[in-house]
């Protein structure tokens, strides 16, 4: 099994260095000329949209709700366990690498969000459907690639993202004492209602658990940071300095740069999916009034993800010193827990079990979101709805009883192929979002408070709208049945 990781892990950091990263970057930076840097010009008005996105779900699923879908799936064991990974590995230097995936990764969430919008269909309950393997097929008139892409999302999501998070939860409860049988139980008696339940049930969950954990999460970090703000500047300096050093530290952590680049990319990818092509399953679902509010939204959940969370991670860790990088037991798994601990106290560590054990959940019921999004554009039976869910469920079980490496390495690699085929799709389809941007910024210019999509009205659009979910007549017939 060690070798099989080992070759595994050899294979993802190559895909990692030679493809990931400079296409991934490259993409990232295009998208942010083309969209003359949407991300800093609109940040204010992306805090604004958020705070209005609860209402006019019209029987379906809010905006709101398709945030914090896209957020549970994003503030999860990445946060935790991934900064720790990254760390350990590529040194304070890959969180450097972290920020910079996150800030040109703002432009990506935000196109393939609004492409996922533009691009939606809709199911037979009234509710939307969307993501990339739609926008392949109606954008790029490519359904072979959509199929490619539903083929490896479904099997990524459904099973090797949901072993992740499961393991995760699985070692943090083995950590406190709790048996892998015993979580394994846990985590079907709690994930198999929610997903049994479907997407609105997911929705619903969401909607409470993302939001309310991520904020406890912060909050905690933030008093550590609070506790020890003169060390702050000290922090920021090495994680600078460690991101172009071509020698790691001393004193357990990793580094040198191409070990800064590699993990931090890998772990910043994993963390806010900007680009991955997963966040817009949950983005194309939906009710809005316009495709770029979905855009703006989805972009802010990558600042939140990697700028403020991921930062307040790692900086506990960092802070906690070469005593608790370099102790005995200390990996991605418990890291954090320790770190956590060593600044405020052994009691900790349950409440920190709590929380990863919500994170990781709340992560798990989102890929499952995923999954059934993709398996919806393959077949809109009810047999394939209940294969994904039964998938998904029977995942959140084995990840209990599966290694971390292997599995660790082998989301690298299925990440790395989804990233690569959408950021294709992101490229040819950008003229459709430059199209609803500008329409969008044209409408708030004319006074606007909430501009409304019409593709009869837009102009700019590159040609007809090959989707009916943005006829009128459809979301008037809509809110009746609601």
């Amino acid at each position: 099994m060690h070798a099989l990781s080992a070759a595994i892990l050899a294979v993802a950091d190559a895909i990692t260095l030679y493809a990931t990263i400079w296409i991934l970057l490259g993409v990232g930076l295009y998208l942010t000329w083309r969209s003359r840097a949407v991300q800093l010009r609109l940040f204010r008005h992306m805090a604004q949209v958020v705070l209005h996105s609860r209402g006019g779900a019209r029987g379906g699923i809010s905006s709101f709700q398709a945030f914090c879908i896209s957020l549970a799936a994003r503030v999860g064991v990445g946060n935790v366990f991934g900064v720790a990974a990254a760390l350990l590995m590529g040194g304070p230097g890959a969180i450097f690498w972290m920020w910079i995936v996150a800030l040109v990764g703002m432009a990506t969430a935000f196109f393939e969000a609004t492409l996922a919008q533009i691009f939606k269909v809709r199911a037979g309950d009234g509710t939307f459907r969307g993501g990339p393997a739609y926008y392949m097929q109606l954008g790029m008139r490519s359904p072979v690639l959509g199929a490619v892409f539903v083929v490896i999302t479904v099997v990524t999501c459904a099973f090797v993202i949901t072993t992740v998070q499961s393991n995760a939860i699985a070692e943090t409860m083995a950590a406190a004492g709790t048996k892998p049988e015993i979580t394994a139980a846990l985590l079907f008696a709690f994930a198999a209602p929610v997903i049994i339940g479907g997407i609105r049930s997911v929705a619903r969950v969401t909607e409470i658990m993302a939001p309310v954990m991520a904020l406890i999460y912060v909050a905690m970090a933030f008093v550590i940071v609070a506790l020890n703000i003169t060390e702050f500047p000290r922090i920021i300096g090495m994680i600078l300095s460690s991101a172009f050093s071509p020698e790691p530290l001393v004193g357990g952590l990793g580094g040198g740069l191409l070990a800064a680049i590699i993990n931090g990319t890998k772990r910043g990818l994993f963390s806010n999916e900007a680009g991955q092509g997963t966040a817009p399953n949950a983005a194309g679902t939906a009710t809005v009034t316009h495709p770029v509010r979905q855009g703006l939204i989805q972009s802010l959940g990558v600042f939140v993800d990697t700028i403020i969370v991921c930062t307040a991670t790692a900086f506990v860790i960092l802070v906690a010193g070469p005593e608790v990088w370099g102790a005995e037991g200390a990996n991605p798994a418990t890291l954090t827990t320790m770190a956590v601990g060593h600044a405020l106290g052994s009691w900790t560590a349950v409440p920190m079990a709590i929380m990863i054990f919500v994170l990781a959940f709340s992560s798990i019921i989102a890929a499952y979101v995923y999954s059934e999004v993709n398996m919806y554009f393959v077949t809109k039976s009810k047999a394939g709805m209940w294969a994904v869910r039964a998938v998904s469920i029977a995942s959140v079980v084995l990840g209990a009883l599966v290694t971390l490496n292997l599995v660790w390495n082998t989301v690298d690699i299925a990440m790395a192929i989804m990233t690569v085929t959408n950021l294709v799709a992101l490229v040819v389809l950008a003229p459709w979002a430059v199209a609803a941007l500008r329409d969008f910024e044209t409408q708030r210019r004319a006074g606007a408070i909430e501009p409304v999509f019409d593709p009869a009205a837009c102009d700019t659009l590159p040609a007809a709208l090959p989707t009916t979910a943005w006829d009128r007549q459809a979301d008037v017939a809509a809110e009746q049945r609601a």
